[in-house]
């Protein structure tokens, strides 16, 4: 689930509450409620402030975790099909739109008779149309 942008990640609100929580602790202890020694709240370590800071004992404080990049997965790649050569040739169609004779598309004239000698015959309509086919290789 991805955040939106501008909202606080949940690190920032753990840090927000934790603050809440010390300055609650802190405004007790001035209204007069003192926290024992012995007495620490859960999830406390004792002297945990003292052992981020380092000062105490003299040591360097722990150095942060260094993020890790992530990997995007890979992106699939589609192939793109292979561009298919056509053909034009001239098709005389009846009129249920079926083929009744094919010309090469140089021989538009003799498409053309073919049309009318069949127009003459039957009683029928027809018509020529351009029609694009793949090539025979």
């Amino acid at each position: 689930m991805a955040r939106k942008k501008g909202a606080p990640s949940r690190m920032d609100l753990r840090r927000q509450a934790e603050a809440l929580e010390a300055k609650e602790r802190t405004e007790g202890a001035e209204e007069g409620e003192e926290v024992e020694e012995g007495e620490e709240e859960e999830g406390d370590e004792p002297d945990a402030e003292v052992a981020e800071d380092g000062d105490e004992d003299g040591e360097a404080p722990k150095a942060k975790p260094k993020k890790v990049a992530v990997k995007k997965p890979a992106v699939k790649r589609t192939r793109t099909p292979k561009e298919v050569r056509m053909k034009a040739i001239w098709v005389v169609f009846d009129n249920g739109s079926k083929r009744i004779d094919t010309y090469p598309f140089a021989q538009k004239a003799d498409a053309e008779a073919a049309l009318a000698k069949k127009q003459e015959e039957k009683k029928g309509t027809f018509y020529l149309q351009l029609v694009k086919e793949p090539l025979d290789s």
